[in-house]
């Protein structure tokens, strides 16, 4: 028969490591994983990263289910163009997606001629591949791949349809305490372009920064626990990889 302080010792050490994780979760560091191909050739469906908490001060929706607990954010620091940032959609306040800042409050953003203009200036870019086979969902497209040099200086890189489907948009206004996020594959990312689905993003919705991939897998080629497999499906290369 079990020894009841045995069982008293045991259920405290679970409740204690897992007061030690919601504490590292909400405060430090979250992990997420990557399951789309709207941040690609940067971010790839199977990576797994972390998200600094710290980064941008905290909101509700720094907790787990965001408890209504206060008001705003708390300790904030303001994001910075170009960042990689993970956030509530606005539409139901609930998932989590992963897109480049491009917007600040007061901005304004269009696509003219397939082209990215942020306050009347036209982004620079410069062609890095011109024949790149990336996904979008479950197809492979033929896309372009550019170095994008933002207003700030911080150089990413996009893609583009080869025949450039997304050519004009209207001219987006960023509100006050809102931001304005794209994916890196432009014409296979559902962002703030979509403005009933995400659209403008408070900065009440920022999560976190991400920071580092620590584990990537290619999931279409095996499960990861087919260990026999691991040098076609693990992705080694992307290990510990800085996210830029």
């Amino acid at each position: 028969m079990l020894n009841k302080k045995f069982l008293v010792e045991n259920f405290k050490t679970l409740f204690y490591a897992l007061v030690i994780a919601v504490i590292i979760r909400s405060f430090l560091i979250q992990p997420f994983y990557i399951p789309s191909s709207s941040m690609e050739p940067n971010l790839l469906v199977g990576d797994r990263l972390f998200v600094t908490k710290y980064s941008y001060g905290y909101s509700k929706h720094s907790f787990p289910f965001s408890p209504p607990i206060f008001k705003g954010r708390v300790m904030q620091n303001n994001p910075k163009r170009g960042d990689v940032v993970v956030f509530k959609t606005p539409a139901d306040n609930r998932t989590d997606y992963i897109k480049r800042l491009v917007g600040l409050p007061g901005d304004r953003i269009q696509f003219i001629d397939s082209n990215l203009y942020i306050n009347n200036s036209e982004v620079l870019k410069s062609r890095t591949a011109k024949n790149d086979k990336i996904f979008c969902g479950k197809k492979t497209i033929d896309v372009f791949t550019f170095e994008e040099t933002l207003p700030n200086g911080k150089k990413h890189n996009s893609v583009y349809l080869k025949d450039y489907s997304f050519k004009n948009s209207d001219l987006f206004l960023v509100p006050e305490d809102h931001y304005f996020f794209l994916g890196d594959n432009r014409d296979c990312s559902k962002d703030s372009r979509f403005l009933t689905s995400v659209g403008y993003v408070h900065k009440d919705n920022l999560v976190g920064k991400a920071q580092f991939i620590f584990f990537s897998s290619d999931r279409s080629v095996g499960s990861i626990f087919s260990f026999w497999k691991w040098n076609k499906t693990l992705r080694f290369d992307r290990f510990f990889k800085k996210i830029n």
